[in-house]
């Protein structure tokens, strides 16, 4: 078992890394939704926490928790010492970024661009896993540019394996480094489940957690017969209440909380960010979709996005769009 965690049961159901999104605020509202979930943050580079304010970029709140660091980088040393850091403040698991297309990822020399390097991969896996007690895994995806064969990508992932890795986050795409930008490269590559399903296979012992595509229930208990769990991105970002429904389809503990508890919880918690220096216009991006498909989610939203900047530290705005939700939609209201 890879280091002190049953990462196949922690890794069930998680919530991807997506950069400017699941900052500290979505990563609390999130919890509120689910206990069990398991949470990563945006990536973050490591020079960042090296030579960066590292409380703005790596601090959390120990309700959280369990929450994943995930780190951009290829230097050996800085990311042990990174690994280190985020072990100390209070993170369960480190994650390495092996899939990011983007320009600026490639001239640091991370992302997926180290897919064509899997020894240094595993370089970097082991001198993280040495260096802390947490576990560490890879995310990435199943191929770069013209490597885009389940033999090429079978070969990285065996000889990061031989340096101890167990866990492997699959973003089921390739990943075309020229050409099409990062929200192309979201979408435009094909999906390619089997890569994950033969992979998971051929290898048991692996813990192999499926991401990409993944917007319904019925797609999650399909992919949860062949792997050993799921990550989903924007569709929890657009309709965050499905984080609920897929916890409840994973058969985790039970939550009596409803949305309204939740909006209130994280309501108390915009009040403590508010005295702490935060804007209210930025803490209600993450509750944006709580009410994704029910009568009067354009006003609630509209209303937020409105008042919100203008009465930066006044909660109430909250209560006061929740009044503009009434009930579900139809099908056909919904599709207008």
């Amino acid at each position: 078992m890879n280091k002190k965690l049953n990462t196949i049961d922690s890794h069930k159901l998680c919530v991807a890394p997506m950069l400017d999104w699941t900052d500290r605020h979505c990563r609390y509202f999130h919890r509120l939704i689910s206990s069990q979930v398991m949470l990563y943050t945006e990536m973050v580079t490591a020079p960042a926490i090296l030579r960066g304010d590292r409380d703005k970029y790596i601090g959390f709140s120990p309700e959280e928790n369990p929450v994943a660091i995930q780190l951009g980088g290829s230097d050996a040393k800085d990311l042990a010492t990174c690994a280190r850091i985020a072990e100390d403040y209070g993170y369960s698991e480190v994650n390495l970024n092996v899939g990011c297309p983007s320009d600026r990822v490639q001239k640091g020399r991370f992302g997926a661009c180290l897919m064509k390097e899997p020894e240094l991969v595993a370089e970097c896996y082991e001198a993280m896993a040495s260096a802390v007690d947490i576990p560490i895994t890879i995310k990435s995806r199943i191929g770069v540019d013209e490597q885009d064969s389940f033999e090429a990508f079978n070969h990285f992932i065996q000889v990061v394996k031989q340096s101890g890795c167990e866990t492997f986050i699959v973003h089921a795409r390739n990943a075309l480094l020229k050409g099409l930008s990062p929200k192309q490269n979201r979408h435009v590559p094909p999906l390619k489940y089997d890569y994950a399903y033969r992979l998971k296979a051929e290898n048991p012992e692996l813990n192999v957690v499926l991401n990409g595509g993944i917007n319904t229930v019925a797609d999650a208990e399909t992919h949860w017969q062949k792997n050993d769990g799921i990550m989903v991105g924007r569709a929890f970002w657009n309709a965050p209440w499905l984080i609920r429904d897929m916890h409840d389809a994973a058969g985790m503990k039970a939550m009596s909380s409803d949305k309204d508890d939740v909006l209130q919880a994280y309501k108390h918690y915009c009040t403590e960010q508010i005295a702490q220096g935060s804007s209210l216009h930025w803490l209600i991006r993450p509750i944006l979709g709580l009410f994704h498909g029910e009568m009067g989610n354009k006003k609630y939203k509209s209303y937020l996005v409105t008042e919100a900047p203008r009465r930066k530290d006044d909660v109430a705005v909250l209560d006061e769009a929740r009044a503009f939700v009434t009930e579900k939609q139809t099908t056909e209201e919904m599709t207008c």
